[in-house]
This record gives C-alpha cells, structure tokens and sequence, in this order.
C-alpha cells in the first residue's frame, strides 16, 4: 500500500501515523492494514477517572442537602476537566484508534452535555461502547441515559403533558434529518418515551404511572409503542441509514457528498445497520483513497491538536491550559455549542482561528520562536509575533519531548520531512516560502511545516 494512501487512512481513522509504522504498513496490503485496525479496536475499554467523592454523595440521602449540592457541583466542574483531559490523552495514546475516532464522531451525532461528571462519562462510555456496533441497539441506548433524559428534558416527559424535545431531535438530528417526519409523528412518539427517567447513581428508571399506555400512531403504524418501538419503526426507513451515512461520509471522507459513494454505502447499511460492516466498507473502498478525498478536509481542533502530539509529544503545564485552547480554537470537548453540535468543514476556520492555528505549533513546541529568513528577519513581523506571545503565551506552558520526535524522524531526510508531517501537496507560494528558511533542524522544519495552511489539511 502507498505510504501517502497510508497516511491519509490514519488521519481518517486516527490522528496520524510516525514514520517507521508507515513505512513498515506499507509492505502490506490495504485488506491486511485495515483487518488490523479493526482487530485493534474491537476491545472496549472504559474511560474512567477518580468519581468516588461523587459517588459518595449520590449514594446518600445527604446529596439532598443544599449545602452539599453546591459542594457536589463544584467537585463536578472540577473532575469534568480531568474528563477532558482523559479524553484527549486516550485520543493521543490508544491503540483502539479507531473506536476512539468513532467515539469523538458519535459525539458530535449524539450531542448531549451534562454538569454531572458521573453522568457524562457515564454517556461517553456508552458512545465507545457502541461506536461500532448496532446503530438501533446504540440508539435505544443514547435515550434511556441519564445524561440525554436530563439535556432534551425526558424526564419531564409525562403522559399528563407529554414534552417534546427528545422525540423531535430524535428524528431531526440523532436518525432522519429535517423534513422526514411530520409534527404528528413528533407528538406521538414523545407519547411513546414518557415515563423514561433515572436515579441518582445515573442508571435508567422507568416509570409506569407516568407512561402514556394508550395506541400511538406513528409514520402510520397504531400499537401501543414504547420509546424503543419507536426507533425499530424508524429504522424501517431507508431514510434513516442514508443520513448515517452522510454523516459517516463527510466525517471520513469528504465533506463534500458523493451521491453513488452514499447509496453504495447505504446498500450496506440498511438492514442490519452494522457500524464495522460500514467501516470496514469505506475504508477498504477505493474511492475513499481518491486524490479529491485526500487532504481534503480542515482539521477539527481536536485533530490538530492530537495530531500535533503524535509528531512532537507534549505536556501542558496546567491542564486548564488544554481547556482554554480548546476554547479559543472553536472546539471543547464535553461543552457542544448546541443540541445540532459542531458545524465542522469551513466553519473551524475564522480570521480569528487561522492565526492561532498557523502560529500555535511555534508557541506549543518552540516559545513562539519561528526561524527567521535567510535574508532579511524583518520580513518576519517581529512586533506582530511579540504581540500573538503576549496575547496567548502566558495561558499555554507547555514541555516538548523533542527527543521522541529525535528518534522517530532520525531516518527521515530533510527533503521527505512535509512527506510524513503533512497530508496533502505543498503549494508553489508555501514551497518558496520554504526555500527562503533556513532550516537549521529538523526540529525547526517540523515547526515550519506545521505552521503551514496545508498542516490544516487531513
């Protein structure tokens, strides 16, 4: 297999890939690197960080006090940033790449947020548990979590005033998309999902008394359905499978939709709605290794960021710090913007964003130092730099394990560097900029590189 093609599959699936495992990937075959992507990700292992204080509370009647409340909420604001960091730690070291890829997707499908740490993780498991499994088993079990009936109100749902959120986002964001459902069909499935509620510890409680036991009608069908009738009902329309695969498809391949890639996809899908069928459709697709899909996308903040550290591994100083960037790039794990989540594509870059971006790995790996040109530094704007340093510099401290980088690119030349850095072609205006650097490292070319607007790219 092609070390660019290997490249781009890693990107997709990961966040890149070091130089040795290409090279060695790519004395095997497409059908063999992909078999050992899945291999690696079929295990399920559980994010989890330090919750006994919490639990200790939710387990009591002493949550109840109001005192505590405030203590329970504060602890839970705390430990929702270690969340984020775990998060981001298992994305930069898991070997179950592509679970934990599926996982940062399905989170931005499944958009819930919650100020209950033990709950939000709890949802975040799920979403690893199921990335690759059913789709109408991960559905059914999106709506009995407690971190989802709190965000669209299911728990207020009753049969006496039946509330609509879940059932409406159900269908227009989490199965079908806009225009494939009616309001009726909205307000009769809402029917369907009363009485869904949970405990303190966060597992699902059904309620009988509050749940509406009489015949709903839904996309023409009558019975006396259940929430989870209600989505065996949805996945009867092909609708359905074809906005998953949309989704899938702009995610993995390319933000722009191929209607003949999306329908072969779809013929997979439908059905039986096998997440690793699909996957493993894609992946071993040949157009998904297409010139127009490589390079093609804008990456996530998350994507730069991780991508980031597995060429030059990094550590902040202050975890606040990794939060804090989050924020200014545009994308913070744990805090969607909203029930529609993030945008993605275009909407990642702003006039705001692209500078951070483009001067961010100088700040991160080199105390916001850029080499200057051969001939002349003031081309270079050092007022400018000073005032991006003095702006962003005391909130990220950082420490770079250059020797990590020392010895994963030590066979790598100079002139192959943008090869394994970068995922897409150098354009003729960054390569002459390039050739005006003086390139005194490898460490200070893998800087420039990263700097450049098609490190941007994946």
């Amino acid at each position: 297999m092609k070390r660019k093609h290997i490249q781009h599959l890693f990107w997709r699936v990961g966040f890149g890939i070091l130089p040795e495992a290409n090279d060695t990937l790519s004395k095997k075959s497409k059908k063999a690197i992909v078999n050992q992507i899945f291999k690696d990700s079929q295990y399920v292992i559980p994010l989890k960080i330090d919750t006994s204080e919490i639990d200790k509370f939710l387990n009591s009647d002493q949550v109840m006090v109001a005192e505590n409340r405030k203590k329970l909420q504060k602890l839970s604001r705390e430990k929702t940033i270690d969340l984020n960091v775990s998060w981001i730690n298992r994305l930069k070291h898991s070997e179950a790449i592509l679970r934990e890829k599926m996982t940062l997707f399905w989170a931005n499908v499944f958009v819930c947020e919650d100020n209950n740490v033990v709950y939000i993780q709890q949802f975040n498991n799920t979403l690893r548990q199921h990335a690759l499994g059913h789709f109408g088993d991960f559905v059914k079990a999106i709506s009995k979590e407690a971190a989802m009936t709190k965000y669209l109100n299911t728990k207020q749902n009753r049969k006496q005033s039946p509330n609509e959120n879940f059932a409406r986002e159900l269908m227009e964001l989490f199965t079908l998309g806009e225009g494939h459902y009616t309001e009726e069909d909205i307000k009769e499935s809402a029917r369907a999902f009363t009485g869904y509620s949970h405990n303190l510890k966060g597992e699902f409680v059904f309620r009988n008394r509050t749940h509406d036991i009489g015949n709903k009608t839904f996309f023409g069908k009558t019975g006396n359905f259940t929430g989870d009738d209600i989505i065996d009902i949805i996945l009867e329309e092909k609708q359905c499978a074809k906005y998953i695969c949309e989704k899938v498809y702009r995610y993995f391949v390319n933000d722009t939709i191929n209607e003949n890639h999306v329908n072969e996809m779809v013929a997979v899908f439908y059905g039986d709605y096998d997440i690793e069928k699909l996957m493993r459709f894609v992946l071993l697709s040949d157009w998904f290794y297409d010139e127009e899909n490589m390079g093609s996308k804008i990456k996530s903040p998350i994507e730069f960021l991780v991508g980031m550290n597995t060429i030059v591994p990094f550590t902040f100083q202050n975890k606040k710090q990794l939060l804090y960037l989050q924020k200014q790039l545009g994308q913070m794990l744990l805090h969607p913007p909203n029930v529609a989540g993030w945008k993605g594509g275009k909407s990642w870059i702003d006039s705001n964003t692209v500078v951070l971006r483009l001067k961010l790995p100088s700040l991160i790996l080199n105390n916001a130092y850029i080499s200057k040109a051969k001939n002349n530094a003031s081309d270079f704007k050092e007022t400018k730099k000073a005032a991006f340093k003095k702006q962003y510099g005391r909130f990220i401290k950082t420490v770079a394990n250059w020797e990590v980088f020392n010895t994963n690119f030590d066979e790598v030349t100079m002139e192959a560097m943008d090869e394994y850095i970068l995922n897409c072609d150098i354009q003729k205006e960054a390569r002459v900029y390039l050739n005006t650097l003086d390139k005194g490292s490898k460490q200070e070319y893998c800087i420039q590189l990263m700097s450049l607007p098609e490190y941007q790219m994946c």
